[in-house]
């Protein structure tokens, strides 16, 4: 009976707690505007893309840590499609390149595969000296945010209970933070990718925007209010039409490690959307 209520809990979090993450008591992050600003900087003198890979894998480290501590949550029954805010669905290819659904845990640990084998690749990574980035060094590590960027999206729309009842919402807060800075500071994700987290955005004053998100925990509902108090409408379009789409690393079609400690190893990704 117990699992019983727990699956029902599960399928039904997307749905009702979809906005938990704007109440006003979780919107914390605890690194002010000035210090995030110099968190993502370019130093003078610094080679971009060393820059770029140093955040990268700061991200990728903390995003893995993050869904490591509610992975036992995140199950085939309970998430039975990769989704985000506003009923975005990600999508993959699978060999045949077949646009497919998988469960967000099979997602995740593709997504995690692939970052973990890319970031030890001596070629594109390199950490020896005389080692050079390749060319197509940002461009790879754009595919690894983007990816990044939907793990965050699921943890918030549906993970977000549990995340907040072990105390580590303001440890999220600050890494979708912190991409979001590095995102806007070097124009690393398409905005139609970001969109499904604008309101969160907003609400921790990341945004450039004058305006504040309102959320009505009884309707369900999103508002923003603009300096001059006018309401606007809401800021998530839950039609998702566009769907992100990776191709399945062919290493990957059998689960592989534990997802709390999950590094795997990974494939290519296709920047295809539909």
């Amino acid at each position: 009976m117990e699992k019983a209520r727990r699956k029902e809990r599960d399928g039904d979090q997307n749905s009702s707690d979809a906005k938990l993450y704007l109440e006003e008591n979780v919107l914390e992050r605890k690194l002010p505007d000035a210090d995030l600003k110099m968190l993502v900087d370019l130093p003078a003198g610094l080679d971009y893309n060393e820059w770029l890979a140093s955040h990268t894998l700061a991200l990728f480290e903390h995003v893995n840590l993050v869904y490591g501590t509610i992975s036992e949550f995140c199950t085939t029954s309970g998430c039975a499609d990769m989704t985000g805010p506003g009923n975005r669905t990600y999508l993959w290819f699978d060999e045949k390149g077949k646009k497919t659904k998988v469960a967000a845990p099979q997602y995740i640990d593709y997504v995690m595969t692939f970052t973990q084998k890319t970031v030890s690749d001596e070629s594109i990574f390199p950490t020896k000296y005389a080692n050079e980035f390749p060319s197509s060094f940002e461009s790879i590590a754009r595919k690894i945010l983007r990816l990044l960027f939907h793990v965050i999206a699921h943890l918030y729309a549906v993970h977000f209970q549990e995340i907040a009842l072990l105390g580590l919402h303001s440890h999220l807060n600050l890494t979708f933070a912190h991409l979001t800075a590095l995102h806007k500071r070097f124009n690393l994700i398409e905005s139609k990718e970001t969109d499904v987290l604008r309101d969160l955005e907003i609400a921790l004053r990341l945004s450039d925007d004058n305006v504040s998100v309102n959320y009505d925990s009884n309707s369900g509902t999103t508002s923003t209010i603009s300096d001059d108090r006018l309401p606007s409408s809401s800021i998530i379009d839950g039609d998702a039409t566009m769907l992100p789409i990776c191709t399945q690393p062919e290493f990957a079609t059998q689960p592989t490690a534990d997802q709390s400690t999950i590094r795997g190893a990974g494939g290519g990704c296709s920047s295809d959307m539909t």
